[in-house]
């Protein structure tokens, strides 16, 4: 198994920037594919940037495009979502997620999930 820990969230002025990180231990990290997905109340979660296994190519929603960016470290077991110039709409419980080998990143595809890390940003 492979357990996933989500950090770096918190209380930001719009137009500010947050980097979360999201720790795994408990398989090769390289091996993973890679995503950050999103949950703001009431609402369903979705998708916002991943990172594939191989190539590290990246993807993002078109919501985030500019203003986030994703990247990993595998040699130390994480991956990071960069995000400036936030937005209120940003407001969300962060997640990520990954999978063992490739991707095509449907939420519901995911086999591990880390437990959220909140991110409020404030008009």
């Amino acid at each position: 198994q492979v357990q996933l820990v989500e950090s770096g969230g918190g209380l930001v002025q719009a137009g500010g920037s947050l980097r979360l990180s999201c720790a795994a231990s408990g398989r090769t990290f390289s091996s993973l594919s890679v995503g950050w997905f999103r949950q703001a109340p009431g609402s369903e979660r979705e998708f916002v940037a991943t990172i594939t296994r191989l190539t590290g190519s990246r993807n993002y929603a078109e919501s985030v495009k500019g203003r986030f960016t994703i990247s990993r470290d595998n040699a130390k077991n994480a991956v990071y979502l960069q995000m400036n110039s936030l937005k209120p709409e940003d407001t969300a419980n962060y997640y990520c997620a990954a999978r063992t080998g490739s991707w095509g990143f449907p939420p519901q595809e995911a086999h591990y999930w880390g437990q959220g890390t909140q991110v409020t940003v404030s008009s």
